[in-house]
């Protein structure tokens, strides 16, 4: 498949992801539950709709991990960065739209953050104030676990694809059920570049270096443990 296909598929897909998932978040009221599922959902559909064009990342951390698991050329990783980013940036643009059309206050605009980017009133809903290393283990640790996942189903010498894509979003839906009260679940660097862009949290820009280094550090440690514990010479 051509490098453009798969940068277009990538920036399709991970506009989706972001419409899909924040947009339930934003407009659903539907409580963690309710987004946890939205999020599991939309890369369910996207791995069976375009998992066959460009693997389906929509996640900067993810072609993170399948380059340091070998999988992928670095400059072929950047061109699925950009598209990412930019899909997600696409996605955060028209939810914006859509609240200023419909009179809604944007306030965290379903960006993530810790501590005191939760008020009190989001206290009251559910969120707990964790500090930022609490933040950035949850969100390193569960992206580990996400590319572990994601390198077992897709691994063409033991994985059954026919099924890779549900384990992938039932993962993902787990993955905010933990830590939604937490951070808001990012484990996606460009999920979160798009929210804080067009958050009126005064945190949402400053803590955005941890939803970006934190997912990025967890998936490139889970590319070298399953390079690791898959190794031929290592089971001998």
């Amino acid at each position: 498949m051509k490098l453009c296909n798969k940068f277009a598929a990538e920036f399709f897909g991970t506009a989706v992801l972001v419409l899909g998932g924040c947009g339930t978040a934003l407009f659903g009221h539907v409580g963690f539950l309710g987004v946890a599922l939205a999020f599991g959902l939309t890369i369910v559909a996207a791995a069976y709709g375009i998992g066959h064009i460009s693997g389906a990342h929509l996640n900067p951390a993810v072609s993170l991990g399948v380059f340091v698991n070998g999988r992928m050329t670095w400059q072929e990783m950047l061109w699925y960065w950009c598209a990412q980013v930019l899909g997600a940036i696409a996605a955060a643009a028209i939810l914006f739209g859509i609240a200023k059309s419909a009179n809604m206050e944007i306030g965290t605009f379903a960006a993530n953050g810790f501590g005191d980017f939760f008020s009190e009133a989001d206290v009251a809903a559910g969120y707990l104030q964790t500090n930022w290393v609490g933040a950035f283990a949850i969100e390193a640790v569960l992206t580990f676990v996400f590319l572990m996942v994601i390198l077992g189903v897709t691994d063409s010498k033991h994985a059954n694809g026919a099924f890779g894509g549900l384990a992938i979003g039932l993962t993902l839906t787990l993955i905010h059920l933990i830590s939604i009260p937490l951070t808001n679940t990012s484990v996606n660097p460009a999920r979160s570049i798009s929210q804080a862009l067009f958050s009126e949290n005064a945190l949402a820009l400053p803590q955005l270096w941890l939803f970006i280094v934190a997912p990025l550090v967890g998936a490139a440690l889970a590319g070298v443990c399953y390079k690791c514990i898959t190794c031929e010479s290592c089971k001998k």
